[in-house]
């Protein structure tokens, strides 16, 4: 079965365009609004879901608060605007990454196809649960645990936690976390990464857990667990 993927925007432009070059490979549903996306949304679950933040109704970063709260499904934001304030914005309501317009619509294609990638692989790899300090990585489930408390956490949040705990021997690079995690070369500029780690630090603070995230600086991060 074909992957389903939800796209909304309120230029006609974009909506055809974005369309044209996901269709092939996905069924693609276009919508000119945030409302009538998480209409159809509510009706049928789509596999990912890529919205537009400015829009007539309801705008992008409401939408992905509300999808958020129903399903762990990547979601790709797109704007107009490259401020601090909206990446902050953006990835505190949950989003999974972000682009800024104009962007390169073979890039953001690549970056869907590398997000159901790893997912296929993910689920391919009979792997064990992951125990350090007081988590746990339930593999099977995708879930992780603090004391026996689940987390909830995004899939890409997933992905970085269970990435960095595997490696907790060691410091890991963001060139290391965007290839793995994100599917992305040293040579795309974004803040996912970083950004992912500050909303994954205060869902481990809010857990009461003693695993923290260090920085490394000027290079990446490392997990450390208290005894």
């Amino acid at each position: 079965m074909r992957k389903k993927i939800y796209i909304a925007d309120d230029e006609a432009d974009i909506r055809s365009l974005l369309k044209s070059f996901l269709e092939d490979d996905y069924e693609v549903e276009i919508f000119e609004n945030g409302d009538k996306l998480f209409e159809r949304f509510n009706e049928s679950k789509a596999d990912l879901v890529i919205l537009d933040i400015m829009m007539p109704g309801t705008d992008g970063f409401t939408i992905c608060s509300k999808i958020r709260k129903r399903s762990e499904i990547p979601i790709i934001l797109l704007t107009a605007k490259d401020m601090d304030a909206d990446f902050v914005t953006g990835f505190t309501m949950g989003c999974d990454d972000y682009f800024t317009k104009p962007f390169s619509p073979v890039k953001l294609a690549l970056r869907v196809k590398s997000i159901f990638a790893r997912q296929t692989a993910s689920e391919a790899v009979d792997e064990k649960d992951i125990y350090f300090c007081d988590l746990k990585m339930d593999i099977r489930r995708k879930q992780a645990f603090c004391k026996n408390r689940q987390m909830h956490l995004t899939n890409t949040e997933y992905e970085l936690l269970s990435y960095l705990l595997k490696n907790s021997d060691r410091a890991v690079s963001r060139e290391e976390l965007l290839d793995t995690v994100w599917g992305y070369d040293s040579e795309i500029e974004t803040r996912a990464t970083d950004d992912t780690i500050k909303r994954l630090r205060k869902k481990i603070t809010e857990a009461g857990s003693r695993v923290s995230i260090q920085t490394v600086w000027g290079f990446g991060f490392r997990v450390v667990g208290e005894e």
